[in-house]
């Protein structure tokens, strides 16, 4: 359960992240209420999980999560440019995060 908990915490992260650069330098109270609940809620999610799981692997399967997936929405849907070597990073990164729970003992 804990992973599952870590996975939504994650995409917490990415929902913060974007919501940071929607707030405009906290100059946008919505986004800026948004980004100060979904990081309030990532961090408790992350917490939770931090109860059974390694703080090692938990915090880098997180920010893994929260990187590539702010990455790819980016890329997406932001008009962030896309090359060979962003893409081969974020398989890369999805590799390592893959990795990390696979060799977890929890």
């Amino acid at each position: 359960m804990a992973w599952v908990i870590l996975f939504f915490a994650g995409l917490l992260e990415v929902a913060w992240a974007l919501l940071l650069k929607q707030s405009e330098g906290f100059s946008r109270p919505w986004p800026t209420a948004g980004f100060a609940v979904t990081l309030f809620l990532s961090m408790a999610l992350l917490a939770q999980a931090l109860k059974t799981l390694p703080v090692g692997t938990a915090y880098a399967v997180w920010t893994g999560i929260g990187a590539a997936g702010t990455a790819i929405i980016g890329m997406l849907w932001l008009g962030e440019a896309r090359d060979v070597l962003k893409l081969v990073s974020l398989v890369m990164l999805g590799a390592g995060i893959i990795g990390l729970r696979v060799t977890s003992t929890h």
